[in-house]
């Protein structure tokens, strides 16, 4: 192959087009359309055709070329070993505020690796910074309409992106910007404020500098930089206090209504954090134009409560309510990070007004392996949980967020995994979906089918 990477498929669906045909997992992808893939972009790009011959090679060596009809942008139903069909591609930066740079030493491998690949912005919703990318990289993703492309601006004075990103190159990427905006592709953005640095005077300036690519840039996200207690021999930053919180909100509200008028969009954002830490209400969900920044922390919490609100009404409506809520009777526990703690005591005190026989105890776990100032849910280690959690009451089981674990699999950060959890607390752990209708029905130890 032209990039030296071989395409073994991983797994083929159930029913698939693939499996249809006889292509098995251990095959090997070799063209489509007599063309050579290089990567996933050209993979998702060829599939678009209605018509399309795919050569596969077998574990026996023998070479099959199949002449598919399928449905436009039909997929074969195939996962392949690597995900991206080319190598990772790692980040050239050394950002001031990088949260990988602040991690202990003697963790696994992949949690020191970072990327800046289009194609993950691409194709899981990651940020890239642009230096990493080639023209020849800009004119594939215009090519092949591969959007939305999910960009860290941070700033759009070019100087100060090269200080923040300690990249020379970097305030030339912002040209690039340009060229995808001129050719109509869809892109997010995020701004990661550092006190004193890029904040004030110097936001006003990237937002309104950025809303002149609207509608085609949709969003832009306002998130504070995360500090962890490892940050000896880094850049100097300071942590947010209330008064700051108030002023970015102040600054992301006055953009709001400016632009809202006219593109029908609110664009930039700021993340639940800075709500919070300014002691003010989170905004109605229509301000948060359909949540495009969710995975970014804008909203997540809105969204949490308004699903669990719908899904308190969904339960409540059912004829055999009355027998369902004479049956529940349990003790359980909700463990969360100190950003969410008052959301889930409101969701905790609802629930026990509806559901008297149940009681719920839930417990913040302050981050003591990153530091106090990180207090998301997402970076809680099993080692902090089991720690925090010995000698309280837990009740019969505990519910832990699906975010505090590595995707796809059964442990933290720290490595320790749910099953020595629950050994260590001797209690049931259940692992539950971000959505607001998912905390519910997992409190009430029911699936949503079941009424």
């Amino acid at each position: 192959m032209t990039n030296n990477i071989t395409h073994i498929i991983k797994t083929v669906q159930k029913d698939s087009i693939a499996q249809e045909l006889g292509i098995e997992a251990g095959d090997v992808l070799l063209k489509i359309n007599d063309t050579e893939i290089k990567d996933i972009f050209d993979y998702q790009y060829l599939l678009q055709d209605e018509y399309i011959e795919v050569l596969i090679r077998k574990a026996d060596g023998e070479e099959w070329l199949l002449e598919i009809d399928k449905d436009y942008d039909e997929d074969l139903g195939v996962e392949f070993e690597n995900g991206l069909m080319d190598d990772y591609r790692s980040c050239r930066n050394k950002c001031i505020f990088c949260f990988i740079d602040q991690m202990p030493k003697g963790m696994r491998d992949t949690l020191y690796f970072k990327d800046d690949d289009s194609r993950l912005s691409f194709l899981q919703g990651n940020y890239v910074t642009l230096t990493n990318m080639s023209d020849d990289d800009i004119d594939r993703i215009i090519k092949y309409r591969l959007e939305p492309i999910n960009i860290s601006f941070h700033t759009t004075d070019p100087k100060l992106r090269c200080m923040m990103l300690n990249n020379r190159f970097a305030g030339d990427a912002l040209l690039r910007v340009k060229k995808l905006y001129e050719a109509g592709i869809t892109m997010n953005g995020q701004i990661v404020l550092c006190k004193g640095i890029n904040d004030g005077d110097e936001l006003e300036r990237s937002i309104s500098d950025l809303s002149a690519y609207l509608p085609i840039l949709e969003s832009i996200s306002v998130v504070p930089v995360g500090l962890s207690r490892y940050r000896e021999g880094l850049y100097p930053l300071e942590p947010f206090d209330k008064e700051d919180a108030k002023k970015v909100l102040e600054c992301i509200h006055s953009w709001q209504k400016k632009l809202y008028p006219k593109y029908g969009l609110h664009f930039v954002h700021a993340s639940d954090e800075w709500y919070i830490m300014a002691d003010e209400k989170l905004p109605e969900s229509e301000r948060y134009d359909g949540y495009l920044q969710l995975e970014n922390g804008v909203g997540m919490l809105r969204l949490m409560n308004d699903e669990f609100e719908d899904a308190v009404k969904e339960i409540s409506s059912v004829e055999n309510f009355k027998e369902i809520k004479e049956k529940l009777t349990e003790e359980l526990s909700v463990v969360t990070g100190m950003l969410a703690y008052p959301y889930m005591l409101d969701i905790a005190d609802r629930v026990m007004d509806i559901f008297p026989g149940i009681k719920i105890h839930v417990y913040a776990i302050v981050n003591e392996f990153f530091g106090e100032l990180i207090t998301v849910s997402g970076l809680l280690t099993g080692q902090d949980i089991i720690k925090q959690l010995k000698g309280r009451t837990l009740g019969d089981r505990i519910l832990l967020p699906q975010n505090v674990l590595r995707s796809g699999e059964d442990y933290f950060l720290d490595d320790i995994t749910v099953s020595y959890v629950e050994k260590s607390l001797q209690v049931r752990a259940d692992i539950v979906k971000s959505s607001g209708y998912d905390l519910l029905y997992a409190i009430l130890n029911m699936e949503r089918s079941e009424h």
